[in-house]
């Protein structure tokens, strides 16, 4: 049996706007439900919103927000939602949602992204240290570990000691 991606149409400026405003959101590091570091919380409450919004699909238009304010190629998301340019590019031109593997990608990238900005001050800084060799991530660059599940909870890891100060 064949998976359908729902369709939906395509917004208008006002929603796109909203949804523009809900990356930056994000991205300034202000409270989004969906993409707080809310995992932590005993409640579990947001990890069960996150596992809504997976299963519903993450649309293409979200998505598109959030890669336009991070520094990832179009090869680079490929590699790391595991599907081909030309899968992007026909999700891009459906305006459709993720399957829920991507959507999942696509959310914990963002929730990597909420959690880098707040410990390096900014995006840039964050960026900088995407794209630098590690010698903690075997002398490898951070952002080569976000085709993985493990690789973006190591990252993370990672980040959380930065916060705390401890390096090695």
């Amino acid at each position: 049996m064949k998976a359908t991606r729902e369709k939906r149409p395509a917004s208008d400026p006002a929603s796109r706007k909203k949804r523009a405003t809900n990356v930056t959101t994000l991205l300034k590091e202000e409270p989004v439900p969906a993409l707080s570091n809310s995992v932590d919380e005993k409640d579990g409450k947001n990890v069960f919103y996150l596992i809504k919004a997976v299963r519903a699909g993450v649309h293409f238009n979200l998505f598109q927000d959030f890669a336009a304010e991070v520094s990832f190629s179009q090869a680079e998301w490929s590699q790391y939602l595991h599907l081909s340019e030309k899968t992007l590019q026909r999700y891009k031109k459906e305006k459709s949602t993720f399957d829920p593997l991507q959507s999942e990608r696509i959310l914990e990238i963002m929730q990597l992204f909420k959690k880098g900005i707040a410990v390096f001050g900014d995006k840039n800084h964050f960026n900088t240290w995407l794209n630098t060799s590690n010698i903690v991530l075997g002398n490898g660059k951070p952002k080569d570990l976000l085709d993985s599940s493990f690789g973006i909870q190591l990252l993370q890891d990672e980040l959380i000691r930065i916060e705390y100060g401890v390096f090695a």
